[in-house]
């Protein structure tokens, strides 16, 4: 804007973010004063009209078009010494139907906890598994006692599905959750297939969908897993998403991989948000079912069709579990109690294999690998899968 004396222009500041979700543009303008001639003014016009289809590009390829887009209006005139961040930008309030609940106090909550590139990991709990000596002691146990991952637990949010689980986690956590789930009384064990079982895992899905809009990535985990070494280590960078499996069969990108959805990891992305979006509505086109299931029903729509979902498969020698035991402590990096039904047994069998694990590890380096050290059968989890 030009007069005789005054010349205004906005400069444009672009800061780059690298996220779990790729790229994302930062861009700030604000007016500044410029007193004198009108030679600074061209010169400002011809840089920002070559800047600009550069920029209108770099938005066109993004996987991000519509976050970035909003951000560009979010400026504002004058002397401007604050910003809203990249993941208060990356919002998708327009985008909730009137079905989708509001998380009060999640959006204020997910950047304390969030790791620097914007990934949180997630566990939910009910009163019966966050009681001490539970799971959710077996779960924290095995972050002190891993290797080299305790700091990960500042960046866990544990989701309390009842009142109880909230107070249990606030006495041993600083992140807790709570997202009361009134339709089923999950406050008990909630044996596998069960009505309250299926209310809880579906209620963590809406909260996960809720947890990409805003624009962080996340790394779901069941409380019945025991983490021993870091996992990010094996999470390709390729992957949408990368989900544990029950039984692996050598490729990590083969559908015909048993999924479970009680440890896997999404990126965020537009494409992602959808993915989650069409698997929570697909439940009702297999009633009644879990998660997983459904999941396994529609895996080869999500990656064929037009959101081409990159899935890649854990292998079960790192995300070991109970379906598929190994016995290769020197790689595993967590402990899955699945193939196992009843809290107690849960319990049990985790226990232990956490002084399997206290007992290999207080062996030095040379030790271990010659010790021949092999965890304990997992033998009530084997009993309940035969009942």
């Amino acid at each position: 804007f030009v007069s005789a004396a005054t010349t205004y222009y906005v400069p444009l500041s672009i800061t780059y973010l690298l996220g779990g979700g790729g790229g994302q543009l930062d861009m700030m303008c604000s007016p500044r004063k410029q007193h004198g001639g009108g030679g600074g003014s061209h010169s400002a016009s011809f840089l920002l009209g070559a800047l600009l289809p550069t920029l209108l590009l770099f938005f066109l390829a993004s996987d991000r078009v519509g976050e970035q887009l909003a951000s560009i209006s979010t400026y504002t005139l004058g002397n401007n010494n604050g910003s809203s961040s990249a993941h208060e930008q990356m919002t998708h309030d327009a985008n909730l139907t009137d079905t989708e609940r509001v998380f009060p106090g999640l959006a204020e909550l997910l950047p304390r906890v969030a790791t620097d590139d914007g990934t949180v990991i997630i566990t939910s709990v009910n009163e019966a598994w966050s009681r001490p000596g539970s799971l959710l002691d077996l779960f924290r146990a095995g972050f002190r006692n891993g290797e080299g991952i305790a700091h990960l637990l500042n960046h866990t949010l544990i989701v309390a599905v009842d009142p109880g689980a909230l107070a249990h986690c606030e006495a041993v956590h600083p992140h807790c959750y709570l997202l009361e789930v009134t339709s089923a009384n999950v406050r008990s064990a909630n044996r596998f297939m069960s009505k309250s079982y299926f209310e809880l895992v579906w209620a963590k899905l809406e909260l996960q969908q809720r947890v990409l809009q805003l624009g962080y990535s996340y790394l779901f985990t069941d409380v019945d897993i025991m983490w021993l070494r870091n996992p990010f280590r094996h999470i390709s960078l390729y992957a949408d998403m990368a989900v544990s499996t029950d039984r692996f069969n050598g490729d990590a990108e083969a559908l015909t991989n048993a999924p479970n959805t009680g440890f896997y990891y999404v990126k965020s992305t537009n494409r992602t948000v959808e993915m989650v979006r069409r698997w929570r509505a697909a439940r009702s086109r297999f009633p009644p079912t879990h998660d997983q299931a459904v999941f396994d029903e529609i895996k080869g729509e999500l990656a064929g069709g037009e959101l081409r979902i990159r899935f890649v498969f854990l292998e079960t020698a790192l995300f070991d579990g109970f379906c598929q035991l190994h016995g290769e402590m020197d790689r595993v990096c967590t402990m899955h109690a699945n193939c196992c039904i009843g809290l107690e047994n849960k319990v049990h069998d985790l226990t232990n294999m956490a002084a399997d694990w206290k007992n290999y590890t207080s062996l030095a380096p040379a030790e271990r690998r010659g010790s021949g050290r092999r965890w304990t059968a997992p033998d009530q989890c084997e009993d309940s899968m035969r009942q």
